[in-house]
């Protein structure tokens, strides 16, 4: 069948997910979703029902190390390892418990308690901030979906119904589904939801099929009989493209799959720009299972480690003894590169699955979290503290208290430090030995104190998601208002360099992570302010370093001072684009 040339072309932008360039048919998934029957149970059958329960668990868990075991065939170990957090959920036992105890007081089917408590987690994690925990929703709901098809005797669905090659259009994938997807017959990937940093988009750039996420209502405009164009690099899906189009999309393929290499080519070689200037870069991470992703991407050590993760979806909190076991495992596997550990980020949007003790805050974005949920709650502080400096012995780590807006906290959070080191002197496991302590910069209060928060700390780390909605009141998940959160803005640049040089001052290193550190538009903007290192997606690493070591830092240097001069964050914009264009097309070769 040939593209129907009668029909209008009309351009769609998400977000650019999996490289690549296709074009096809569509096909449009249409997840079945589990009908649940309700019925109330005999109270002598509660024990035949957590019998089916368990049963269940076990056949779950055997259908999911198949698709593992499939994906070491296909892929490697390495893409495996995603499933390891899908086997985790069916070992959770605040979930298993819940569950069971929701049918005995209910009195009704498992499969109403398991819905209803596997839903509430996945509620709270859809609730948070936090991309990367946000998008572990789809790992939970991928997991409880198998769980109930099992209960009920049920064939989860999948996507064998076609057999010509097409682009697949869906609200959303789970993960085991993508790991599934024969690559022969999947030109493409579109969805509704999704980020980059998605299990099932991981899933898509292992299978190297092209894929664009986060187009919120694609699937009310595509039809199955449609023909799609596909651009994973810059995130667009064209519906009905032109012949012009195919043929502008086909050159631009080739362009874009040779520079890919030619930024993969730099992975070896050292962080540092044409005139010597050295800027680390680092890796963001969850948890152990994104070291090898890390060790890959030649990442020069952990600039974030998310310890939220270790707590969310939980009813309690991990004991010391859970949280040093986490903590080792990472600092152990990066030693001796570093691994700064940002302290719980706990609290207002970011709540454990029965936080019941936590009283309802009306602006969850500026109340009890962070630092200050630390503080108020000093014993789970310690713990965590103790577990930390624990786990310290095993490698080079740095310790960061996220949220910091005055002095005081500051004091505060170093003074628990010191009393967990005592308990632990006291218990006879002393852990004495220095320990750099950090801060992330991410509300507009601890930027204008900046010079006295740098006397009391080793080293700053601009968190800069957080700097940006905050200092331009913009909700960054709001699609309403999204267009207004804007990295170029010139406040932000100013933030930035007052952050900066009060750190130089005093001579203390800057970090900048977040989206801006993983985007290589900000790279000059960032190189020219004076950042010592980045933390960034590891996947975003060879583009970073390829262009890193095709500029000077004077030159970066004289744009940052061009970029303060501008009014608008459109122009900041377009002379950063200039900039990479030039960079690119001067070395591509």
């Amino acid at each position: 069948m040939e593209p129907n040339k009668t029909r209008k072309e009309i351009i769609f932008e998400g977000v650019p997910a999996s490289p690549g360039v296709a074009h096809g048919w569509s096909f449009v998934y249409i997840k079945q979703e589990v009908e649940i029957p309700r019925y109330q149970v005999d109270s002598n059958a509660h024990k035949a029902e957590i019998a089916r329960f368990e049963k269940a668990l076990l056949e779950t868990r055997k259908q999911i190390s198949d698709i593992r075991q499939q994906v070491v065939v296909k892929l490697g170990e390495d893409e495996a390892r995603i499933f390891d957090a899908h086997l985790l959920v069916l070992e959770d036992v605040a979930l298993i418990d819940e569950t069971i105890r929701a049918q005995k007081q209910s009195g009704l089917n498992i499969e109403v308690a398991f819905y209803d408590v596997s839903q509430r987690y996945i509620d709270v994690f859809k609730m948070m901030d936090d991309n990367y925990i946000k998008e572990r929703v789809s790992d939970i709901q991928d997991v409880a979906k198998r769980v109930l098809n099992v209960l009920l005797g049920q064939t989860p669905s999948n996507m064998g119904q076609f057999t010509e090659s097409k682009i697949i259009v869906a609200e959303d994938l789970e993960p085991s589904t993508t790991a599934t997807l024969d690559k022969s017959k999947v030109l493409g990937i579109i969805t509704d939801k999704g980020s980059r940093s998605s299990h099932a988009v991981i899933m898509a750039r292992s299978l190297q099929v092209p894929a664009v996420v986060g187009l919120h209502n694609i699937t009310e405009h595509i039809a199955p009989d449609d023909y799609i164009l596909v651009d994973g690099y810059d995130g667009k899906v064209i519906v009905n493209p032109t012949e012009n189009t195919l043929f502008t999309y086909g050159q631009y393929q080739r362009v874009r799959q040779t520079l890919q290499g030619v930024f993969e080519s730099s992975l070896d070689k050292p962080s540092t720009t044409l005139d010597g200037h050295s800027l680390k870069l680092m890796a963001n991470i969850g948890g152990v299972n994104n070291i090898d992703q890390c060790k890959n991407m030649r990442a020069e050590g952990v600039g974030l480690f998310r310890t939220e993760s270790i707590f969310l979806g939980r009813t309690d909190y991990p004991t010391e003894e859970e949280q040093y076991i986490a903590y080792k495992q990472v600092v152990e596997r990066m030693n001796p590169l570093p691994v700064v550990i940002r302290t719980l980020d706990l609290g207002g949007d970011k709540k454990m699955a029965n936080q019941h003790f936590s009283p309802k805050e009306e602006n969850p974005f500026m109340g009890l979290r962070a630092v200050r949920f630390c503080l108020e709650n000093p014993r789970i502080f310690k713990d965590q503290l103790r577990a930390i400096l624990r786990a310290g012995k095993h490698g080079n780590m740095k310790i960061m208290y996220p949220m910091i807006s005055g002095l005081e906290e500051l004091k505060q959070a170093n003074a628990l430090l010191e009393t967990a080191r005592q308990e632990l002197r006291d218990r006879g496991d002393a852990c004495d030995y220095p320990v750099e302590i950090g801060i992330m910069i991410e509300i507009p209060a601890a930027v204008m104190i900046a010079d006295i928060l740098a006397q009391h700390c080793s080293f700053f780390s601009i968190g800069t998601n957080d700097l940006i909605q905050y200092t331009l009141a913009v909700d960054r998940v709001n699609d309403q208002i999204a267009h207004l959160y804007e990295p170029s803005h010139p406040a932000i640049l100013r933030s930035l360099k007052t952050t900066i040089s009060a750190a130089q001052k005093q001579g203390i290193k800057v970090c900048v992570c977040g989206e801006m550190a993983s985007d290589p538009l900000y790279l000059p903007l960032l190189l020219g302010v004076g950042v010592n290192e980045l933390s960034l997606t590891a996947v975003a690493i060879p583009e970073i370093k390829y262009l890193l070591r095709n500029c000077t830092y004077e030159e970066t240097k004289i744009l940052f001072d061009i970029l303060l001069e501008q009014s608008d964050g459109k122009n900041v914009l377009n002379l950063l684009k200039s900039f990479y264009d030039r960079k690119v097309k001067e070395n591509k070769g």
